[in-house]
This record gives C-alpha cells, sequence and structure tokens, in this order.
C-alpha cells in the first residue's frame, strides 16, 4: 500500500472510549469519499504491526484518544516534538507500540510527517462498546479536525459518500 496521506484510526472498541478513533475512520468511510493518495485504516489494537502501514505514507494522521491533563471532551492536536511526551503518558499498549513504530521508521529512513488528533477520554476501562456521552458529543468535531487537517494537506476533493466503504485493515 502506497499512500501520500494515511488516516489511521487506533484503539480498542471493547474498552469505551479507547475505540473512540476506530469509530471516527468508520464515520468517515460512511460519509466520504477520498481521493487518490489517502488511505483510510482501521489500526485497531494493531502497534508495533503497523509499521507495514505507516512506513510508506509521506503523511499520517493519527486518530486516538489523548491523556492531556484536560477534562473529558477536550478535542486535541499534538504534533511534532509534542507526540513523544504526550504518547509516553499513555494509556495502552497500541499507543506505545504506534511511537516504537514511528522511531522503527526512523531506522528505515521514513519517518511521515505525524499529527495525532484525538479527544481526552471520559473512560478506558470498562468493558462496553459504547463511547462516553462527553466523548460521543465531540465526534463529528474530530471528524471536522480530520477534514480540515486533509485540508491543510491540499487534499480538497473529498466527496461525499453515497455508500459505505470499508477501512483497509492491515
Amino acid at each position: 500500500m502506497k499512500s501520500e496521506i494515511i488516516i489511521l484510526g487506533v484503539g480498542n472498541i471493547l474498552f469505551s472510549d479507547d475505540g473512540l478513533g476506530i469509530r471516527v475512520v468508520r464515520k468517515l468511510l460512511d460519509r466520504y469519499r477520498f481521493p487518490d493518495g489517502v488511505t483510510v485504516v482501521d489500526g485497531g489494537v494493531l502497534g508495533i504491526n503497523l509499521l507495514g502501514v505507516i512506513s510508506h505514507a509521506r503523511h499520517l494522521i493519527v486518530v486516538d484518544t489523548i491523556l492531556n491533563k484536560g477534562k473529558p471532551g477536550d478535542l486535541h492536536r499534538l504534533a511534532g516534538q509534542e507526540i513523544p511526551n504526550r504518547i509516553l503518558a499513555k494509556n495502552s499498549l497500541h499507543q506505545v507500540d504506534l511511537l516504537e513504530a514511528l522511531t522503527l521508521c526512523r531506522l528505515l529512513d521514513h519517518v511521515p510527517e505525524t499529527v495525532i488528533l484525538g479527544i481526552e477520554p471520559s473512560d478506558l476501562e470498562t468493558l462496553a462498546t459504547e463511547l462516553t456521552e462527553p466523548i460521543k458529543a465531540q465526534v463529528d468535531n474530530l471528524v471536522i479536525m480530520v477534514l480540515e487537517e486533509l485540508q491543510s494537506l491540499g487534499i480538497s476533493s473529498i466527496g461525499v459518500s453515497d455508500s459505505p466503504m470499508e477501512a483497509e485493515t492491515p
């Protein structure tokens, strides 16, 4: 898979707000059509196994929960030097593995320009398939943040989908 831009949703849909990234990716695929060069991936909890996917991207937009000392429902955008500091304080193995995968990209001499978009979670531990209310209320705003990020990368030909598409799974 060779893509200019990869939108990567990560998380575990079985643990309440931890499934945020996956839900946003699914919503993007249900609502929009993306031009060639933009790939939307359901990364689940694959962590380090995502190396094969992210090593091909020029730009990587990760969608996930972000612990950033805010209140549940706060929207966050992390880029550059903010990423390692925030991910090191993350809440689950898939986020630490994502940092390791990005570090391994350095060994391959190709680190994609990475941005992490997310929401401050309310609950990451309860075994539940629904997002909590403060997070659910912000999902559409996070979708807009992803679309704005794409626009900042010069992608403006995003169409409204006639039928839902499937997320690529590595």
